[in-house]
């Protein structure tokens, strides 16, 4: 069996999941406003081996959640599965967080626009059918009342915490929000995974890098 190891650290949540042959297997997360994936991540990552009773070596590559989200975030992930990488020789398998995102919603009809919340009135976001197809590419989008008109008259389901800064804006009859599906997650990361595994899609670790899409910005307090 292809065992792999996922990470996701793009957001709030902190998670961690182990598939086998694309079936997620055991999941460990905790979402929480202080961001403390640098203190959690490894120790969870060390829980679903052992509940599982496996070891690194039976790891058949690692995936991470490659963003867009909160660069700190992004950065832990990352790190933590380059080095894993690294050090067992494994192949790194790197995935859209918004894909990851989109995967938790199913639906019969429309298209599924999961948002990060990017603070302010801006989201990250894209465009995925009910396959989970992206058909619009990741974006940084700040929200007015006419983003998505071009969409009409397609049902809009919006998911994620940046959908729902934007309740009062898309009031219409198509635009359906789920308030329940905040965060990505590694248990939505296994097929996905498992799919590139299967096509041989790795990253070169030495290179790779966090697709963070808008650049780091550092404020600093007036004297």
């Amino acid at each position: 069996m292809v065992y792999i190891l996922s990470v996701e650290t793009a957001t709030k949540n902190c998670s961690v999941s182990i598939s086998g042959d694309g079936e997620v297997l055991l999941t460990k997360e905790m979402a929480e406003e202080n961001f403390s994936h640098a203190e959690k991540l490894h120790l969870y990552i060390d829980e679903v081996l052992a509940q599982l009773d496996l070891k690194f070596k039976d790891l058949s590559a690692l995936a991470v959640s490659k963003g867009p989200g909160s660069y700190t975030g992004l950065r832990i992930g990352v790190s933590a599965v380059k080095g894993l990488c690294y050090a067992l020789g494994l192949p790194l398998i790197a995935i859209n967080t918004l894909s990851v995102l989109a995967e938790q919603l199913s639906i019969d009809k429309g298209l599924i626009i999961p948002m990060i919340d990017a603070r302010r009135m801006e989201v990250f976001t894209a465009v995925f059918t009910v396959d989970h197809n992206m058909i619009e590419d990741t974006k940084a989008l700040v929200l007015t009342q006419d983003a998505f008109d071009y969409l009409q008259p397609q049902a809009l389901h919006f998911i994620g915490d940046g959908a729902t800064k934007c309740k009062e804006l898309f009031t219409a009859d198509n635009c359906v929000f789920y308030d329940e599906i905040q965060y990505p997650s590694a248990k939505d990361m296994g097929m996905l995974a498992w799919q590139k595994y299967l096509a041989k899609d790795f990253e070169d670790v030495a290179y790779f890098e966090p697709f963070y899409l808008k650049d780091f910005l550092m404020l600093t307090k007036k004297k």
